[in-house]
């Protein structure tokens, strides 16, 4: 069982197709069997069978694919990290979460950290939701993400780095709008501008007002924080929402931003497969995000990193639409 036997498997698998592979490699299809063959007469198990078109991983070979896949990506960014020292570089950053948390919590620090490391690249991998930022490190496609902490991820370690407590986004010809605060009673008769379907923010909102007795009817719906804001701007409908960093809104705006009491805050933070494996630049990369953050509330220092280090159960996708990159929690929502 050679790597090259494990890599061609992998592509197999994924392609669900010997010829596709062969194509792609630029090798015989024979060869690209030659590769399973081998693997199936060591392992004593089949790992493909054929399809109307194609192939597909028998039950042993997706045990096989997983742990491969999974040692494959490990592998592949170990020997980056190499490469990088070997040639003297700065390394590259690879960071999931969405333009949106750009924004609202990274603007300064990535600023703070080009001024300080000019030789380190960062790579920002674009994903609407904090689950797919999760599936993008789970998945070795990215060193870090930024996401609502609280959508559980196989394999992938979180820790909260703010609490955003909630407030509601009202015009300021709204009756409520001269409020201090609102409790969350006083939430029933709002025109509700729901949050992203399956998002970790409306889940925990849905949860806290459940336990309220609150059910908020909808008149409106968005894909992101800043377009729920928008709409209450506009007079749409009234907006729950997380107390982003850059939401000012004083006198002389059309918007209020009402705390609402009553609702524990919604944390946000660092996802990585794991912090104390990461290369240098990665850390020093949160760290300085976590130093220069605006305007938040810091989650509990010394707070220990969330996430059991097992491997993803079979079909487990870990899917959601939350924090990273459009709060929409994209890494926020």
């Amino acid at each position: 069982m050679t790597l090259d036997d494990l890599r061609v498997f992998v592509a197999v698998c994924e392609a669900e197709s010997l010829s596709a592979v062969a194509r792609d490699l630029g090798r015989s299809q024979p060869a690209v069997s030659q590769h399973v063959k081998r693997l199936e007469k060591e392992t004593g198990v089949p790992l493909l069978e054929r399809r109307p078109r194609g192939v597909s991983p028998t039950p042993a070979g997706r045990i096989l694919y997983r742990a491969a896949a999974e040692g494959l990506g490990g592998l592949g960014t170990a020997l980056r990290q190499l490469d990088d020292l070997r040639r003297g570089a700065g390394g590259t950053v690879r960071i999931a979460t969405g333009a949106t948390t750009v924004r609202h919590f990274m603007a300064e620090g990535v600023a703070v950290f080009r001024d300080r490391h000019p030789e380190v690249a960062l790579q920002f991998v674009t994903a609407g939701s904090s689950r797919r930022c999760l599936e993008a490190v789970q998945a070795h496609e990215a060193d870090l993400a930024w996401v609502t902490a609280g959508t559980p991820c196989d394999g992938v370690e979180q820790r909260p780095c703010v609490e955003l407590p909630w407030i509601l986004a009202v015009r300021v010809d709204d009756p409520l709008a001269h409020r201090e605060s609102v409790t969350v009673a006083e939430l029933a008769g709002i025109r509700h501008i729901e949050l992203p379907a399956h998002s970790t923010s409306r889940l925990s909102l849905e949860r806290a007002l459940e336990r309220h007795g609150v059910r908020l009817e909808s008149a409106a719906g968005v894909a992101d924080w800043d377009t729920a804001l928008l709409l209450a701007e506009l007079g749409l409908g009234h907006a729950v929402l997380p107390a982003l960093p850059g939401w000012n809104r004083g006198p002389g705006g059309i918007v209020r931003l009402i705390p609402v009491r009553g609702l524990p805050p919604l944390a946000a933070g660092w996802a990585a497969r794991a912090f104390d494996a990461l290369s240098p630049p990665a850390t020093e990369f949160s760290k300085t995000i976590e130093e220069n953050l605006p305007g938040t509330n810091r989650a509990a220092a010394g707070a220990e990193p969330r996430g059991r280090r097992t491997p993803p159960e079979e079909g487990h996708s870990g899917a959601d639409s939350d924090l990273s990159g459009g709060h929409d929690e994209a890494g926020l929502r």
